[in-house]
């Protein structure tokens, strides 16, 4: 007779059924698992034999063979210990192989029979909701599994409170959802003298989710208007919180098992490789633009991040989506973040300062904003210029409005954007529309659609660069209901095309272009 349970494989972030079958054959003893185990697979045999002993249970001396199907499909990590260990004490008699058989496993064991935590629990048990089968999983990743839905979950501290919950001597409660208590707490804007066309510029980011770039001198105070952006941004409502939860799943990254509210806010170091950003390796892991998906990912010091990594956002910038094709895998994550970055005009950093710029100025600017190809940059809604700051700036008393003034409008924003795209499942901020949705949506009056023709011929805008103005020039219309409580549909104004070309890169060595008033 063999026994069977069920578990998972990932592949990105698409999770695969495995059919974990168990046959106890007579002959010399062995213990052989088959259906391209990797590594920590192969090495699961020592544990599950360790823990087996740890509550008082030999194998049997015959021959054990392990079969993970499909078995032409690669089975990684140390999540399918414990769906090996309970098929072997089915086949033992030790648990009923009719009520296992309904459910599926995952997670580690320790020598001494207790459980661990493992990744991707929350991606398992929506694919085993959706199968319509229960969930044995690790205790610590409970209340993490209950966000899949109505379904059996058993979540036991180690395999001996499992057996005896089968046996009816102690029975394991139904874990509840939970939320984690990050305890963050993001600097208020307050914090930060003048600046207000940069204040302005990541109100308007924060409101319709647009990428947004910060040139200035050192110490100006871009990475300090970047850290206050996630304190504008509204917390993720039910459905963002799971796309983003499985990302953080897959990688290990939720704690004590409860999800949370607050959005992604990734921040890597300008050293980081490509796979780093996009995701890849030996594994195909997810990189940094899917742990900040529905978040936001800053990148500082933007033209010493390597070209090609930096050539690698322009697909998921564009699609939301990354997609890693190597010779051993095929993955694809999701990646719909809002890009935020922030660089000095030149090497030296003091372009417009004759007194501190470099003898190589404007060539040395020229040829340090080159690293940055045109086409990132013409993805990038709001090119924004942070000036240095005078003492006398610096002197000056606090601003009254701080972050919590800021963020109520961008609430208002972002749910003026969220009825107006009810109908629009993959769409839910301005930053997203295209096509003939954002047309109907971001229609200018006539006045306003002038200029922007005009401007598009003269600033020799590309197709996308006419469409993110759009966006923006929408953006800053829904500012404006939440400001005087008017229609939110009204079209959109000559004033507001004008402030959304304002934020049009110019080429370095460029005079602005002039436009008709």
């Amino acid at each position: 007779m063999v026994a069977r349970i069920n578990t998972v494989a990932f592949q990105g972030i698409d999770v695969l059924g495995v059919d974990v079958q168990v046959q106890m054959a007579s002959g010399l003893p062995a213990f052989t698992i088959v259906g391209l185990p990797d590594k920590a697979v192969s090495e699961a045999r020592e544990r599950v034999r360790a823990a087996l002993g740890a509550i008082g249970l030999a194998l049997p001396p015959k021959r054990i063979t392990i079969n993970l199907a499909p078995a032409d499909v690669s089975k990684e990590g140390s999540h399918f210990d414990l769906a090996i260990a309970v098929a072997l004490l089915a086949d033992m008699g030790v648990l009923p192989i009719e009520e296992i058989s309904r459910f599926a496993a995952v997670g580690e064991l320790a020598l001494d029979g207790t459980i661990s935590s493992v990744n991707g629990v929350l991606p398992a048990a929506i694919h085993c909701n959706a199968m319509e089968l229960g969930l044995i999983c690790p205790q610590a990743q409970g209340s993490e599994a209950a966000w899949a839905g109505d379904m059996d979950i058993l979540a036991p501290p180690d395999i001996l409170a499992l057996v005896n919950h089968f046996k009816g001597t102690q029975l394991l409660g139904s874990p509840k959802p939970g939320l984690a208590d990050n305890g963050i707490v993001y600097p208020d804007l307050a914090d930060i003298k003048g600046q207000e066309s940069a204040k302005r510029a990541l109100e308007i980011a924060a409101a319709g989710g647009h990428n947004m770039l910060m040139c200035g001198p050192p110490g100006a105070g871009k990475s300090m208007l970047a850290a206050r952006l996630p304190g504008l941004l509204p917390p993720l409502d039910t459905e963002e919180i799971l796309e983003a939860s499985m990302i953080q799943s897959l990688a290990g990254l939720l704690s004590s098992g409860g999800l949370t509210r607050q959005r992604p806010f990734r921040d890597p170091h300008h050293s980081a490789s490509q796979a780093a950003l996009v995701g890849g390796g030996h594994k195909a892991k997810p990189g940094e633009v899917s742990l900040a998906h529905n978040g936001v990912l800053f990148l500082d010091e933007l033209p010493e991040f390597q070209r090609l990594a930096l050539e690698a956002l322009r697909q998921p910038l564009e699609t939301g989506r990354v997609t890693i094709a190597r010779a051993n895998a095929h993955v694809s994550y999701p990646a719909r973040f809002q890009l935020v970055a922030a660089m000095n005009p030149c090497r030296c950093g003091y372009l417009d300062d004759p007194a501190q710029a470099c003898s190589r100025a404007p060539r040395c600017a020229e040829n340090y904003q080159s690293k940055i190809s045109g086409p990132l940059f013409d993805r990038i809604d709001l090119h924004v210029d942070v000036p240095a700051l005078s003492a006398t700036d610096l002197s000056l008393p606090p601003p009254r409005e701080g972050s919590d003034a800021v963020a109520v409008r961008v609430a208002a924003a972002r749910k003026l954007q969220k009825q107006r795209y009810a109908h629009h499942p993959l769409v839910r901020t301005n930053a997203e529309a295209d096509g003939a949705l954002l047309e109907k949506c971001a229609a200018p009056d006539p006045a306003a659609r002038n200029l922007l023709i005009e401007a598009a011929d003269r600033m020799r805008l590309s197709a996308r660069g006419y469409h993110r103005v759009l966006r923006v020039a929408r953006t800053l219309a829904d500012l404006d209901v939440v400001h005087c409580d008017c229609d939110p549909m009204a079209p959109i104004t000559r004033i507001h095309i004008a402030e959304a070309l304002s934020y049009r890169r110019m080429q370095t060595g460029r005079d602005p272009v002039k436009l008709r008033a």
